[in-house]
């Protein structure tokens, strides 16, 4: 049991404007727990539909494994559930339950994502504070200024979802996806 109410539905939350719920069912196929709890508060559901939404802007896509792949290793590193990132990695991403593994432990399967899970773990566990070498490996494995900046991005979206789930013990509505299980 949450905690924090969670509204029955976003439309009974006091607080959010109608545009709000419907971008978020619109960009993930329905309205999670979380953001029925945030719908309670247009503070605090104004900021992540837009914070979802950007990467499909940017270097890296809306649904990409790279999200994913930073959301499970963000979520593990956090002590946080996984099925909602373990679902979207391997419905959304597509990615295989050797990978979703691997990714809980902050590792893929090559270089490239490697560097990123280590930039976005040193994130996390440096508080941001990280150190030219950090930056230059994953310059090394071919990821740009802009994708740097986008994982950091995806570190702070993933760390304020898993602190909301863990504050409030909001119950977990997504399926639990292969690969998932602790």
């Amino acid at each position: 049991m949450s905690r924090i109410a969670v509204p029955a539905s976003a439309e009974a939350a006091p607080d959010a404007p109608r545009p709000l719920p419907e971008q978020v069912k619109a960009q993930l196929g329905s309205m999670p727990n979380l953001f029925r709890l945030a719908a309670a508060s247009f503070a605090a559901l104004e900021g992540p539909p837009g914070l979802f939404g950007a990467p499909g802007k940017g270097r890296l896509p809306a649904a990409a494994a790279a999200r994913e792949r930073i959301a499970l290793a963000i979520a593990e590193f956090n002590g946080c559930g996984l099925p909602a990132h373990a679902c979207l990695a391997a419905d959304f991403a597509k990615q295989p339950p050797e990978d979703i593994a691997a990714n809980r432990r902050g590792r893929s399967s090559g270089p490239k994502a490697d560097a990123a899970l280590a930039l976005a773990l040193k994130v996390a566990g440096a508080r941001g504070r990280v150190s030219d070498a950090d930056l230059a490996a994953v310059r090394a494995a071919g990821h740009g200024e802009a994708e740097a900046t986008e994982f950091v991005r995806n570190v702070a979206l993933n760390i304020w979802t898993n602190y909301v789930n863990e504050v409030a013990q909001t119950p977990i509505d997504f399926p639990l996806a292969e690969g998932a299980a602790a």
